[in-house]
């Protein structure tokens, strides 16, 4: 049963506005439907009459006649609804916190979406993955960390940093250590094609040795340049010599040399008595990153070791000897820019002892 209708009256101010929303191109069809029923409603037209020509049901008519009348051009706006209940809450977000903090279950290194969605069992796998996306909570990367413990760790490592923001004038500023046991493999590589078209190259899993090499680096902080040496072992001994060849290579000139705290790199004081130009620096404790020649071993690797074969333990001694002259003919210095040290602790980062 239709409700009895409603009179219609107009202001000149809202007739302007719905004849206006009549001739807009862009006003939606449900919009100028509303208006077109309050025009004609104006003009005393019936109900049924007005839902014949604008092509709605009476209803709809007497539900916007009613509307205009009792609340005026707000009234032909949509109210707000209130729409479906959500199924996951806060409390949902806070189980799948909580459940982080517990170890995986039996037998896994981790939790993945699928583990967390069934230990809780009400919550789908894909509103998981949406809140740990939402959180940046990353369950497949994995971080280390090494957090030195040294008491002296700002001492030293102002010492370092020191060398390489203000060496002394004259003085030579060198970074010492070693590579151990760089393998020579022999694998089958090249390129290979796919059954799509794409080529990419590739090696094989196996692989035969042909010995290993350690190499010690020296890397001069003003130039970026390497003067490397290869050996068998890593003794005493053998770091000596090299030390040996480094000081030969600055003849009457202080060196300044930063190494880290291995066994053979200390107690060498028979060696630096005979040697009173040289000044050894040791890194803080598990700080040996601060050492810059681990950043150019980064690069050897990167760049000349990674995807290689070799056939011998010459070969592979003959290919780094030649990558070390490649680099000297471009190296550049190494630029140091954080001068601020401090030593600070992993705090607040959900880290626990298991």
């Amino acid at each position: 049963m239709i409700p009895e209708a409603r009179e219609v009256h107009l202001s000149r101010k809202d007739r302007k506005v719905l004849e206006a929303c009549c001739r807009s191109p862009v006003t939606l069809q449900r919009d100028l439907k509303r208006a077109r029923i309050v025009l004609l409603a104006a003009d005393g037209r019936s109900t049924r009459s007005i839902a014949k020509e604008v092509g709605v049901q009476p209803r709809i008519v007497s539900l916007w006649r009613h509307r205009y009348a009792d609340q005026g051009l707000e009234g032909l706006q949509d109210k707000p609804r209130p729409g479906k209940q959500p199924i996951y809450t806060k409390a949902t977000d806070k189980r799948i916190l909580k459940l982080l903090d517990k170890p995986p279950p039996d037998g896994f290194a981790r939790w993945t979406g699928p583990l967390l969605a069934g230990a809780l069992g009400d919550v789908d796998v894909q509103n998981v993955w949406r809140f740990l996306r939402s959180h940046k909570i990353d369950l497949a990367a994995r971080k280390s960390w090494c957090e030195s413990n040294d008491p002296n760790f700002t001492a030293k490592a102002a010492d370092v940093v020191g060398l390489y923001v203000a060496p002394p004038a004259k003085a030579i500023v060198l970074c010492v250590d070693e590579k151990p046991s760089i393998q020579a493999l022999e694998r089958a590589q090249g390129y290979l094609k796919l059954p799509n078209g794409r080529a990419l190259t590739g090696q094989s899993h196996d692989y035969k040795r042909h010995g290993t090499t350690t190499l010690f680096a020296a890397l001069e902080v003003a130039t970026g340049k390497i003067i490397a040496a290869h050996s068998k072992r890593r003794r005493r001994v053998e770091f000596l010599d090299f030390m040996n060849s480094v000081t030969a290579a600055f003849p009457n000139r202080k060196l300044h040399v930063i190494l880290d705290n291995l066994n053979t790199h200390k107690k060498n004081e028979h060696w630096l008595k005979a040697h009173p130009n040289v000044q050894f620096h040791f890194t803080p404790t598990s700080a040996s990153w601060l050492n810059q020649v681990e950043v150019w071993f980064s690069i050897l690797q990167g760049q000349s070791l990674s995807g290689t074969s070799f056939t011998s333990l010459t070969q592979l001694q003959e290919h780094i000897d030649a990558y070390v002259n490649a680099y000297n003919d471009r190296a550049e210095p190494f630029v140091w820019t954080k001068k601020k040290v401090r030593q600070r602790r992993f705090k607040g980062r959900r880290i626990t002892q298991l």
